[in-house]
């Protein structure tokens, strides 16, 4: 779950009940469909580098 932060979003994970990832400037889409759905672990890391890429 994406939630709204000051300067971004974060992605909330309930299991372990704590932020997961960085902040992000603009909200994942793709990224959180893949969480929610598949969660294909590759496919997950690819998505990941991606934004954080783009933060730089």
């Amino acid at each position: 779950m994406a939630r709204g932060v000051p300067g971004g979003y974060r992605i909330w994970d309930n299991r372990r009940r704590k932020w997961w990832g960085d902040v992000y400037e603009l909200c994942p889409d793709d990224l959180l469909t893949e969480l929610n759905g598949d969660a294909d672990n590759q496919k997950v890391t690819d998505l990941l580098r991606r934004y954080r890429a783009l933060k730089r």
